[in-house]
């Protein structure tokens, strides 16, 4: 293991815990994490907050045991490095994408990841910025890769610095020229559903970036409209309208007016009642609906392609190994913006609790986040 250099060793940590299915939270004190081999510890400096948290807070929807530590994207300092860590030291400013409870949680003040679920924080971006976004990019790189069956470029692209354990990877890497651009014959037109949210944004940029060619429309409240288009949408509608409406106006939107290829529904939108909004597909095209897991039950008519995915899946994809990674060059390229603005609710693990409560209460085209 590596500690920061000049460091005392670490001591105990405080830990934000769920004490049961409902609430209340607590801070507990904790003994240091040890990583394990290829695993990393950062001291979180700032965690976002997302919706799987409040729905694991009050309807258990991932959760086996309780007590449990939520938590799924932050940004910190490394403490430690595991052994065989590669491309990431103790020291480095990070981003990460966290776990599913215990030591992996980011509701504490050290997280513990395998070091590919980390990169290095975009030097532009606070640590506020940079934990508002990996769950939301990886969620979209699988939506896009698993969902839409369509490769993503800068996966392909030879790296620029160290990937962190690009060996112990299951998904190999296949070096590629940069930027190189895809041409798609099965995909001329995309609705992203909920283009405001965060996995809306990162979509859009990578589907723009992948497919320079493509029509992307999305589905958004009016407010947003100037955002998402700056991100690489096309055309936006009006998600207030009634579901024939938006299928209406998302096929009129499309090219020759016949409809769109493909889907990506980040909020449910096409689930529970709303249905109609898959008149929006092209007759004779590949029909594509990507769904991103949300709790709701994936009900899709026939003849439509469906697929339901979540971040992790991302590491699963081809290049996919070191998708964080990529998403540094991304960024520094200019060619990935943050997908959505940023509201700090306020610093300490104490106030965790009082964010999510706004957030399940309603919250668009933001991204709440913590410092610590």
């Amino acid at each position: 293991m590596s500690p920061a250099a000049g460091t005392a060793a670490p001591k105990g940590i405080q830990q934000y815990i769920a004490a049961r299915k409902g609430g209340p939270f607590q801070l507990v004190d904790a003994p240091y994490p040890e990583p394990g081999p290829n695993e990393i510890c950062i001291r979180n400096r700032a965690v976002g907050l997302n919706p799987l948290d409040w729905k694991n807070l009050h309807h258990g929807m991932m959760v086996e045991n309780w007590p449990e530590i939520f938590g799924i994207d932050t940004a910190g300092v490394v403490e430690v490095a595991g052994k065989n860590v590669q491309g990431i030291k103790a020291g480095d400013a990070v981003m990460s994408l966290a776990g599913h409870g215990g030591r992996a949680g980011a509701f504490q003040d050290v997280t513990t990841v395998p070091a590919s679920y980390a990169c290095r924080k975009p030097a532009a971006w606070t640590f506020e910025q940079a934990a508002s976004v990996p769950i939301c990019y990886l969620t979209a790189v699988a939506s896009i890769i698993k969902g839409l069956g369509l490769p993503l470029p800068h996966l392909k692209e030879p790296p620029k610095e160290k990937i962190p354990n690009l060996d112990d990877l299951t998904s190999p890497i296949t070096p590629g020229p940069s930027q190189t651009q895809l041409k798609s014959p099965l995909l001329n037109s995309v609705l992203v559903i909920g283009g405001s949210s965060g996995i809306g944004g990162c979509a859009v940029q990578l589907l723009r970036d992948a497919l320079p060619h493509l029509v992307i429309i999305t589905t958004n409240s009016p407010a947003h409209d100037k955002k998402i288009l700056s991100l690489g949408a096309t055309t936006c509608v009006d998600r207030n309208m009634k579901p024939e409406q938006i299928a209406k106006a998302v096929r009129d939107a499309s090219p020759n007016g016949k409809g769109v290829d493909a889907m990506i529904d980040t909020v449910a939108g096409a689930m529970e009642g709303n249905g109609e909004i898959f008149g929006a597909f092209r007759e004779g095209g590949p029909k594509l609906y990507s769904h991103v897991m949300t709790g709701a039950k994936l009900e899709a008519p026939e003849g439509v392609k469906a697929a339901t995915v979540f971040g992790r899946m991302a590491f699963q994809t081809d290049g996919g190994g070191a998708a964080m990674a990529r998403l540094v060059d991304l960024v520094d390229s200019g060619r990935f913006k943050l997908p959505l603005d940023i509201e700090v609710v306020g610093k300490g693990l104490g106030v965790i609790g009082g964010g999510l409560e706004k957030l399940r209460g309603g919250v668009s085209g933001t991204k709440l986040v913590v410092s610590l």
